[in-house]
């Protein structure tokens, strides 16, 4: 857990490459072969039974047993403190979806209708795979992204945009 952490939140600058290139591997491979949505989920489910049954044999000897440090333990700590505030954020948005939907019930429709249109239009004009590797890669790289400070560099430009533009419609108001 540690070591993929440290991957997802590149602490070595060959670590974003390499994400990218184990995902496009992978989605290739999967292009290539063209399985059925039966057969593909019957090969995820075998490597991850695979994954359970050979990683507690081989860890050990990858990464040695006795190795395990106070400053491990903590950083151990912090992934599991934010994998749970993650979680916490996500039922969060879960709930302000359902007290919209009772208290503003024609806003939860339109901005639901609206919404999945949206993804529905997206869903059509993109292919599935094609969509599916955007979204794994991204998601992959969001932790990195977030360590690097990249993603609150371009929310701050965008929100500044945001205010210009909404300055000059209010001059052009007066």
């Amino acid at each position: 857990m540690l070591m993929t952490d440290k991957v997802l939140r590149w602490e070595r600058a060959w670590f974003p490459p390499a994400i990218m290139g184990v995902v496009s591997l992978v989605f290739l491979i999967i292009y290539y072969l063209d399985p059925s949505v039966l057969s593909g989920v019957s090969c995820f489910v075998m490597f991850l039974c695979l994954a359970d049954y050979l990683v507690p044999i081989l860890a050990p000897r990858i990464f040695g047993s006795n190795k395990w440090t106070t400053e491990q333990q903590q950083r151990f700590h912090e992934i599991c403190s934010n994998l749970v505030k993650t979680r916490r954020r996500a039922v969060g948005w879960w709930k302000r979806l359902f007290t919209l939907k009772e208290e503003k019930p024609k806003m939860y429709f339109m901005t639901m209708i609206i919404s999945l249109a949206a993804v529905a239009w997206v869903g059509q004009q993109v292919h599935n795979l094609l969509l599916t590797y955007l979204i794994v890669t991204f998601l992959l790289l969001l932790p990195g992204l977030n360590q690097h400070g990249i993603i609150s560099k371009y929310i701050g430009m965008a929100k500044r945009e945001i205010n210009k533009l909404l300055k000059q419609k209010e001059k052009k108001n007066e």
